[in-house]
């Protein structure tokens, strides 16, 4: 039986969590500050999941450490008693989007079983649904900002990613006697993924092919690669 994407996604809506958020941030805005929302433990972590959903709604590029302070209620100090500046805040979003997009083609993987091509197929699709629930953050991660691409966290994080799909194209090319680098059809399937993943957000498949079934062509494209 054919496995639809939807159907192995994680439970809840990452975007309309994070939009919710933000609006709800913004309605609690009133001009004063809620100093007590938080405990000084959690503060760190309350930081970083407001620079999350401030990139998801707005974009980095007009993401400020003073609207994260307003948004999770705190003066414009604290966030210098856990980060050393904005570019660590971000770094560590970039990297937690990565060990994201590894959970979401790892549960690909459980659903459809290891080194299968509908398992693969899966984690493809499971890339480009990442990257349409979460464009703003995916831009982030893929060098919208060039200094986050050379932070320890974030390579470590983004190199992880591909290790795994590595992984899984060895499994499949050993399942069927082959003898090519995975390393190689692994890099095919996802500069193909890739480059899918950034026509689709950036609404250039709508110019040039309206109604396009974006899964279904990351399906055939990773039967094509995979020779399969």
């Amino acid at each position: 039986m054919r496995i639809t994407w939807q159907e192995v996604r994680l439970g809840g809506d990452v975007a309309e969590a994070s939009q919710s958020r933000v609006a709800a941030g913004a309605r609690a805005d009133d001009g004063t500050e809620r100093k007590d929302r938080y405990h000084h433990g959690d503060l760190r972590e309350s930081l970083i999941e407001a620079t999350r959903a401030l990139v998801h709604a707005k974009g980095a590029e007009h993401f400020t450490l003073a609207d994260a302070c307003r948004f999770a209620g705190v003066t414009t100090a604290a966030p210098y008693k856990h980060f050393r500046d904005k570019q660590e805040i971000l770094e560590i979003v970039c990297q937690r989007g990565f060990e994201k997009l590894k959970a979401d083609t790892a549960h690909a993987v459980e659903v459809a079983g290891p080194g299968t091509l509908e398992a693969i197929q899966l984690m493809g699709r499971a890339y480009t649904t990442f990257a349409s629930t979460e464009p703003n953050l995916f831009r982030l991660m893929f060098g919208q900002n060039s200094d986050l691409k050379t932070a320890g966290i974030v390579d470590e994080a983004g190199t992880g990613c591909l290790a795994y799909l590595i992984e899984q194209v060895a499994l499949f090319i050993e399942k069927q006697g082959r003898a090519e680098d995975p390393r190689h059809v692994a890099l095919k399937l996802w500069t193909f993924v890739h480059g899918a993943s950034c026509l689709l957000i950036d609404h250039d498949y709508d110019k040039v092919a309206p109604g396009l079934d974006v899964e279904a062509l990351v399906n055939s494209a990773s039967r094509d690669i995979l020779g399969s």
